[in-house]
């Protein structure tokens, strides 16, 4: 009966034979559509919440770590490094799985006719699908690595020649900024020209491995149907089978070349991953609410320095500095440039921690704060005013995402930029546009201002706010800031019209 049975079945599969071959050839269809689908799908999604990770982390390295690297490369790093990640994800385990698989078939297959030639089949599948690839793959991990950072730091080059693209045309400085472009350009393809050399040896030693495992299979097989241990048929069959069963491990083997890649790439985000910032929330804090009105109104002492030593290199740039700023009053910072002005504002946002001594707000030292807290105690203008690429309404709300309009425009108006905003056809919904390129310095700077004054912080800190302005323009702001009795205002500035304003003024020297 089971040989009956069998013979039964396979009538019936003679008979469907073009049938069940067409359903075969369009399942194999379905089923490579459903699995590149799930394979994009899960790879995409993992890819975003690296990129948000990737995110964060630059967030808690910022600003003391990030200053002093390339913003292309940054930019780089969280674009087109984390995209190359995709090929892992997307392209690999599938392919490594459907390798393995079809090769242990394949092996099995064979061993039934010939164990030599299934012992023959086995070794080339190893050699094409891991010991050529991880060979060959470490070296082009190398030059992938160097080629990463060839690319970013071309993108450096290229960001500073656009952001600087109007004093580069002031100055006839283009010579000199296409040959530095062109330097980077080339060093980048000297990186890359190394990349392909190890490709194209694995492209070569995969194919030569290939080929010899076909020949020694043929030379095999013929040899043992020359003293009768196989037949004609299975000749034949091992030929057929040996020479179209390397599609699997050799699309693994080319999928080394791009993995080297990923991998240099992958290194490069875990470098910054890893890395640890130089301010860290102090974790034994307890959580906090959000910060209300009625908590911004209790840090009634203001803000103090004591004994406060801190430098950037080796070098200090304040040294055993203690002094107070209370509330009520607007307290002026003047001196020359490098003095250490603006590094007391970074204290005071706890942008860096001093190596001595203590910054405190309402006699609690910052470091003892939660960030959120912290800044929403703080309103910081600096020196340079940074605007998005979005409507001057949202730039200035950036201060209080809630606002309502009538807030922002209040908030302009003491900012002596309402006038200005007013004026333009759409109002407050004008597109700014990259980088501020639509204004003046002065306007952004007074957007800055505008950003301040609706953030409405019990600490005010100004790093030379009125920089770029005019003395109209500087006395309706300046005013404002006067009329603040209940906030600390710390004024930086060089400018004597600025400080003479103050109630306390504070000479920095050398």
């Amino acid at each position: 009966p089971l040989f009956a049975g069998a013979d039964v079945v396979g009538k019936y599969f003679t008979k469907h034979f073009y049938l069940i071959l067409m359903g075969i050839a369009v399942l194999r269809g379905v089923l490579h559509y459903g699995e590149q689908y799930c394979n994009h799908l899960i790879a995409f999604k993992i890819l975003a919440i690296i990129r948000g990770k990737v995110f964060d982390k630059m967030r808690t390295l910022a600003p003391a770590k990030l200053d002093g690297r390339g913003r292309g490369n940054l930019v780089a790093l969280i674009t087109s490094d984390i995209e190359k990640l995709e090929v892992f994800y997307a392209h690999t385990i599938s392919p490594v799985m459907i390798g393995f698989i079809v090769s242990t078939v394949m092996v099995v297959f064979m061993a039934k006719m010939s164990v030599f030639a299934g012992l023959t089949g086995l070794l080339g599948y190893y050699l094409v699908g891991v010991f050529i690839p991880v060979i060959i793959g470490k070296k082009n991990s190398k030059a992938s690595m160097k080629a990463g950072e060839a690319f970013g730091e071309l993108n450096n080059v290229v960001l500073d020649s656009l952001y600087g693209l109007d004093e580069t045309m002031q100055f006839h400085d283009g010579k000199r900024m296409l040959k530095r472009i062109q330097k980077s350009s080339d060093h980048l393809k000297y990186a890359q020209s190394e990349k392909c050399v190890y490709e194209m040896y694995q492209r070569a030693f995969t194919n030569l491995a290939i080929q010899l495992t076909g020949i020694f299979v043929m030379m095999i097989a013929a040899w043992q149907v020359g003293y009768g241990a196989i037949w004609d048929a299975d000749y034949l069959l091992l030929v057929m089978v040996i020479m179209s069963s390397f599609g699997p491990v050799a699309a693994l083997s080319s999928l080394s070349n791009s993995l080297s890649t990923t991998f240099a790439s992958a290194e490069r985000v875990l470098r910054i991953m890893e890395e640890e910032p130089k301010v860290t929330e102090n974790e034994s804090v307890a959580e906090t609410e959000k910060v209300t009105e009625t908590d911004k109104t209790e840090e009634e002492s203001g803000a103090e320095f004591r004994e406060v030593s801190f430098s950037y290199g080796d070098a200090f740039v304040l040294k055993d500095v203690s002094f107070k700023m209370p509330v009520g009053k607007l307290i002026a910072v003047h001196g020359a440039s490098g003095s250490g002005k603006s590094t007391i504002l970074k204290l005071l946002m706890r942008f860096w921690d001093p190596q001595y001594g203590e910054v405190l707000i309402g006699n609690e030292n910052v470091k003892h704060m939660k960030f959120e807290k912290l800044r929403a105690l703080e309103s910081y203008v600096t020196q340079d005013t940074w605007l998005f690429h979005d409507t001057i309404g949202n730039n200035i709300r950036i201060g209080k995402p809630d606002a309502s309009n009538e807030e922002v425009a209040e908030a302009a108006k003491k900012a002596s930029i309402h006038d200005f905003v007013a004026k333009l056809p759409e109002g407050y919904d004008t597109m700014i546009g990259e980088m501020g390129s639509t204004l003046s310095d002065g306007e952004k700077q007074r957007l800055g201002v505008a950003r301040a004054f609706l953030h409405d912080s019990p600490i005010m800190l100004l790093d030379e706010p009125t920089s770029n302005l005019d003395a109209m323009n500087e006395g309706i702001i300046l005013k404002a800031l006067e009329n603040m009795s209940d906030k600390t205002v710390i004024l930086v500035s060089h400018r004597d019209s600025t400080v003479n304003i103050s109630d306390v003024i504070y000479e920095m020297s050398q």
